[in-house]
């Protein structure tokens, strides 16, 4: 495999001691069949940290790409996810094996829990689950994605670990403050899932992001990704064409001011583009 001579990408510590690179590459709805080579040109291009979950149905070609990569394990940072059907005691721990050995890893570097699906009322209890897979060491660290407020200080009242991490939708028109604020206050670092807008509104042609992108000769995604990371935010970006990936990567050579990070941030105004955590599951 072909490797970049030194990994510029910074690590984010987390509040249970371990660290994770803060730009990562995610393969939600990468094509099963083509994620092996989607990954290993992720790998050639530099990153270490993959993101995947068990309802992408797609861990057993990020596990081939790992395994094919001769990367040693110890560089690579790997997430995976409980599905909202897994969630409970002994269904997690089952569904946490099957993950394991269709990724063909002995641990995984953060095990979240996908969504909290309220009206099943089991988060606490799947939780409580997560606490012994850390325990055992199979799961260095352990988070939450798509938990808000709410469910967050539920998890602190009721149990003893608090997340790590929690992944959430976040991009600039849509940046969850309560949420981001309350993790800030409790040491929870957060993930930014959709950090482009999913294509689902023009980010990438507002004036606030272009006039950026012009100033630092970057493109609009690449000015995007580089907001996320001066906020403190872990984002993992996807890409099916390398070349993407590549640029994706290429934000460590340049840095928004402070002004340009206020124009960004003051662009909410779209709201919640994929499903409220809430009713969602």
């Amino acid at each position: 495999m072909t490797q970049i001579p030194t990994n510029p990408v910074p690590r984010v510590q987390l509040n249970d001691g371990h660290s994770i690179p803060q730009l990562g590459f995610g393969v939600f709805k990468v094509d099963p069949a083509e994620t092996e080579r989607i990954v290993t040109d992720a790998l050639e291009v530099g990153y270490r940290h993959l993101d995947t979950a068990r309802i992408y149905g797609n861990e057993e070609g990020v596990g081939r790409a790992v395994a094919a990569s001769g990367l040693p394990r110890e560089e690579l940072y790997v997430t995976t996810k409980l599905w909202n059907d897994d969630q409970g005691t002994q269904s997690a721990f089952d569904a946490f094996e099957g993950s394991l050995d269709r990724l063909g890893l002995e641990y995984v570097d953060l095990y979240l829990i996908h969504w909290p699906v309220p009206a099943q009322d089991r988060y606490v209890e799947s939780w409580r689950a997560l606490e012994q897979i850390r325990e055992s060491g199979r799961a260095r660290s352990i988070g939450v994605s798509n938990f808000m407020v709410p469910h967050l200080r539920r998890l602190l009242d009721e149990t003893d670990v608090v997340p790590a991490v929690d992944q959430i939708e976040l991009h600039p028109a849509h940046q969850q403050p309560e949420t981001t604020e309350f993790a800030a206050e409790h040491g929870i670092a957060i993930e930014s899932w959709g950090p482009l807008g999913q294509g689902k509104y023009p980010l990438l042609e507002l004036p606030e992001v272009t006039d950026a992108a012009a100033a630092h000769g970057k493109t609009p995604a690449q000015v995007v990704i580089r907001w996320h990371l001066q906020r403190g935010f872990i984002v993992f970006p996807k890409s099916n064409r390398r070349e993407r990936m590549a640029e994706n990567f290429d934000v460590f050579d340049f840095a928004l001011s402070d002004g340009e990070m206020d124009r960004i941030t003051a662009v909410e105004r779209v709201g919640r583009l994929g499903p409220d955590p809430q009713r969602f599951g």
